[in-house]
């Protein structure tokens, strides 16, 4: 099976000033981290790309258009499934004091949890006071697969992925610890940060080298790497297609590295007016997001 070829490196899908409307493009900086450029107002050029995201023949055009708000790289009508793994980092299991599991940890998240750069994390009524319920930060790389795959040998894995992204899989963890799945609480809607940048396959020839740091009000609180993935990024998409097909658009998100907020002494939490950055190298770069809980004043944007 050949990779997906990809006429693009760096996709981000916006609304472009020039036209009031929802595109695709490749940011014309190849070095800029698009999601600090954006939270900090700063003019974000881009080469429209024709077609769509999951479609491998959409070219990269000579039209340059301006980004009025970024957006996540999928929308959520592009998303299929999320399905996201618990207890992937050695450092993790090691800093909770869990055992390594025998085989991925597996959950899914409803779509309406997924939003996009600097829209804000809503952290509802059912999840307040949030230092009774353990409102936590979660860096995580995802995968975007760009075509079908069922029951896929690891050694082929990577010919599916269409590129990779990041998140913040926001927790709830009072909600996590009162049942064995994850899904309620880790799927209120509007909590799920996806973005900023889908950087094709084809610029990462390792997905087991990334790195990737979470920080919370300017405090760096997660800096890991993929190397520590005690499933990695191979395993995974093989796992995850047996007898079970990953239709494109199928978005993965595989775990964090340790220094989450429930595991420190004393815990930190999200809260409201927090501002939440997550950030992975190889051109994915920072994705922010500021908080807000239900009933209370809105955090400034």
């Amino acid at each position: 099976m050949a990779p997906i070829p990809t006429q693009w490196t760096r996709l981000i899908r916006f609304v472009a000033a020039e036209t009031a409307q929802i595109h695709i493009g490749q940011p014309v900086d190849p070095r800029l981290d698009v999601g600090l450029a954006a939270w900090n107002k700063q003019t974000i050029r881009v080469y429209e790309i024709s077609g769509s995201t999951l479609d491998p023949a959409s070219r990269v055009t000579s039209n340059i258009l301006t980004v009025e708000k970024l957006l996540s790289p999928l929308s959520r009508e592009e998303m299929k499934v999320v399905r996201c793994l618990g207890l992937n980092y050695s450092d993790l299991a090691a800093d909770t004091k869990r055992a390594k599991p025998a085989a991925p940890n597996l959950f899914y998240k409803p779509l309406t949890s997924m939003i996009g750069p600097n829209a804000p994390i809503f952290i509802p009524k059912v999840a307040q006071p949030v230092e009774e319920h353990l409102t936590d930060y979660e860096v995580e790389l995802t995968i975007v697969i760009g075509k079908a795959a069922k029951d896929v040998s690891e050694a082929d894995a990577l010919d599916y992925v269409l590129g990779y992204t990041g998140a913040n899989d926001v927790s709830f963890r009072k909600h996590q610890r009162t049942t064995s799945q994850c899904g309620f609480s880790k799927g209120f809607d509007n909590t799920t940060p996806l973005g900023p940048v889908l950087v094709s396959h084809n610029a990462i020839s390792n997905p087991q080298e990334i790195p990737l740091t979470c920080t919370l009000n300017g405090q760096v609180l997660q800096d890991g790497n993929t190397n520590d993935q005690i499933f990695n990024v191979r395993q995974t998409v093989s796992f995850l297609s047996q007898g079970t097909t990953l239709e494109p658009g199928s978005v993965i998100l595989t775990g964090t590295p340790k220094g989450v907020g429930f595991a420190r002494k004393p815990a930190i939490v999200l809260k409201n007016g927090d501002d939440c950055r997550v950030w992975l190298g190889h051109g994915i770069g920072t994705l922010i997001n500021p908080v807000i809980e239900e009933g209370h004043h809105q955090a400034k944007l």
